[in-house]
C-alpha cells in the first residue's frame, strides 16, 4: 500500500509541473453524470463545483450525506485508469460576491477560510482547491483578493512542509479579462499575487453575450470580435500583457450555447436584431451542447460557421443559438497552443454530447 501511495504522489507532482498540459473539466454537484462513467483519458483535472463556507464563520461545514458524496468522488476518480487530479471549487456564479467580499476583508476572516479549506481538502482526498469568486467588484475587493491568494499560498506551503507531503494545488476561475470596467468603475486583478500564488488560472472565455441583451444576437464565446473587446483573443492577451506567465493560463471553453428569438428570420447573422431569448432551460436562453445537437436534428436547423468570430450558430425559424462545436473548439485549441498556454478547461461536464467535444480537444492537445 505504501508503494502505491508513493507512486500516486509522484504522479500528482508530475501533473503539477509546467511541462504537463491541463485538460480540465468542472463537475457541478447537480450533474447527472456518474463519476464512475467519466472517460478520464480525456481530462487531467476535474473540479467539484461548488462548496461554500459558512456566511458567518467562513469555515466549511460538511454534513454526513455530503461527506460521503465527496469521498466517493475523489476515491472513484483517483482509482480510475488513468486517474484524475481532483480539486473542489469554492463559490460559483450563483454565490455572487457578497460572501467573498466579507471573507477576504480581514486577516482573521481570511485565515479562518484558508485553514478550513486545507483541512477539507486533506480530509476528503482532494488534490487542490479552486476559487471561483465571480467577481471582485472594485479596487478594494481586488486588493483583498490578492491578500487572500498570498496568505493562502503561504499556508499551503507551511502545511505541506509540516506534513511532509506535496502541497495542495491552488487555482482560481477568473474573468475573461485581467482588467475591465464595471458600472463605470475601473477594476484590475492583482497580477503579481495571481502570478506568484496560483498554480494556474482558469480564464472564463465565455458569456460575452446572452439573455442580459435580448435585442441583438451574439457569439457568446467569440474567439475574435471585430467590433469590441468581448473576445477570447482580447481576454487572454490582457492576462499576458499584465505579466501572468503563459504556462499559468488555462483557456475556458463552454459546453453550452445561448439562444435568441430573431426579430426577422431573414436576417440571422451574428449581431442581428432579436426580440427575446430563445429556447433554453429556466427561461435563461441556455442549451447544453447535447441539447443543441437535439435541437438541430428536431428542427432541421441551418448550421452556419461564422468566420469573423470563430463561432457556430444554428437557426430554425426565428430561433437562433450560438455555440462551440468540434470545428470551433479545434480552432481555439490551435490558437491557445500558438500562444504557449498551459491548457484548457470545460464548463461543464454535463453538457457534452457523447464526449465528442472533449475527445476533439484532447486529441488536438497532446500531452
Amino acid at each position: 500500500m505504501g508503494a502505491v501511495c508513493c507512486i500516486y504522489a509522484l504522479l500528482m507532482a508530475l501533473c503539477a509541473s509546467s511541462s504537463i498540459a491541463i485538460k480540465g473539466v468542472y463537475y457541478p454537484s447537480w450533474s447527472d453524470v456518474d463519476p464512475s462513467s467519466i472517460k478520464t483519458k480525456l481530462y487531467t483535472h476535474i473540479y467539484y463545483a461548488f462548496l461554500t463556507p459558512h456566511i458567518a464563520t467562513f469555515q466549511f461545514q460538511i454534513d454526513q450525506t455530503q461527506a460521503q458524496l465527496l469521498l466517493n468522488f475523489t476515491s472513484t476518480l483517483h482509482a480510475k485508469k488513468p486517474p484524475l487530479t481532483t480539486l473542489f471549487s469554492v463559490g460559483g456564479a450563483a454565490e455572487g460576491t457578497a460572501l467573498f467580499s466579507r471573507l477576504a476583508a480581514t486577516p482573521s476572516s481570511r485565515a479562518a477560510f484558508i485553514h478550513s479549506s486545507i483541512q477539507l481538502a486533506r480530509k476528503f482526498g482532494f488534490d487542490g482547491v479552486d476559487l471561483d469568486w465571480e467577481f471582485p467588484l472594485n479596487p478594494r475587493e481586488m486588493e483583498d483578493f490578492g491578500y487572500l491568494l498570498e496568505e493562502w499560498r503561504a499556508e499551503v506551503q507551511k502545511e505541506a512542509a509540516a506534513a511532509g507531503r506535496a502541497p495542495l494545488l491552488l487555482t482560481a476561475a477568473v474573468y475573461y479579462s485581467a482588467d475591465t470596467f464595471l458600472n463605470g468603475e475601473a477594476r484590475a486583478y492583482p497580477a503579481g499575487p495571481v502570478a506568484r500564488s496560483l498554480d494556474w488560472i482558469n480564464v472564463m472565455n465565455y458569456d460575452y453575450h446572452g439573455a442580459w441583451n435580448k435585442t441583438v444576437t451574439g457569439a457568446q464565446a467569440a474567439l475574435f470580435d471585430p467590433s469590441s473587446d468581448l473576445s477570447t483573443s482580447y481576454g487572454l492577451g490582457s492576462w499576458i500583457r499584465v505579466g501572468v506567465p503563459r504556462e499559468k493560463l488555462i483557456m475556458g471553453l463552454p459546453l453550452y450555447g445561448r439562444t435568441w428569438r430573431l426579430k426577422d428570420r431573414r436576417f440571422h447573422g451574428v449581431g442581428e436584431a432579436a426580440v427575446d431569448v430563445g429556447p433554453g432551460w429556466n427561461g435563461t436562453g441556455v442549451l447544453t451542447y447535447a441539447e443543441v445537437v437535439a435541437f438541430n436534428r428536431a428542427n432541421k436547423a441551418k448550421v452556419v460557421y461564422d468566420v469573423a468570430t470563430v463561432s457556430v450558430y444554428s437557426v430554425a425559424g426565428d430561433y437562433w443559438v450560438d455555440y462551440d462545436d468540434k470545428r470551433t473548439v479545434g480552432a481555439k485549441i490551435g490558437y491557445a497552443r500558438s500562444l504557449g498556454l498551459r491548457g484548457y478547461f470545460f464548463w461543464d461536464i454535463s453538457g457534452d454530447y457523447k464526449w465528442s467535444i472533449s475527445k476533439t480537444a484532447s486529441k488536438l492537445w497532446h500531452l
